[in-house]
């Protein structure tokens, strides 16, 4: 016991670790079929799609990182790299002279649409099909407790 707080069992170890090397090896998977695919790391695609899904596809870079749960610092890097490859295009934002609007240039919106049906074929294929509709469902519920309690946290 540590403090007032119990240790996890053997056996809520035992699923623990399933659940990491399993997410981990599915997540692996999937970049791994993203890139040979599509030429686009899941950094790309997640940033692609957070901007696909704005009018206008801009944001602001502090909004973006918020939006997918990066660090600025790690944003702006990756950034950099997607802006060199043409895929997005950093602009002063017209309201804050301090921040920076990503735009969803053309080309990232190609790349972006190019990956999609790929992409969720490699979900389909790995994910899906490999759980029955009542464990689908079970992950669902799984994944909503689990971000509800860390959103507490």
């Amino acid at each position: 016991m540590v403090g007032s707080r119990k240790l996890p069992t053997r056996d809520e170890l035992r699923v623990w670790r399933e659940f990491i090397e399993t997410t981990e090896a599915l997540r692996g998977r999937l970049a791994g079929r993203l890139q040979a695919d599509t030429g686009l790391s899941t950094g790309d695609y997640t940033v692609l799609l957070a901007l696909s899904e704005t009018d206008g596809g801009r944001l602001r870079s502090s909004d973006l990182a918020v939006r997918i749960g990066w660090e600025r610092s790690r944003l702006s890097h990756h950034l950099g790299r997607m802006e060199r490859r043409g895929l997005i295009r950093r602009e002063e934002c017209a309201t804050d002279s301090r921040g920076a609007e990503i735009v969803l240039v053309p080309a990232g919106n190609d790349a972006f649409r190019a990956a999609t049906v790929p992409h969720l074929q490699a979900v389909r294929e790995l994910f899906v099909d490999a759980l029955t509709p009542a464990q689908i469902a079970a992950a669902g519920e799984i994944a909503a407790a689990l971000r509800a309690h860390l959103e507490q946290a």
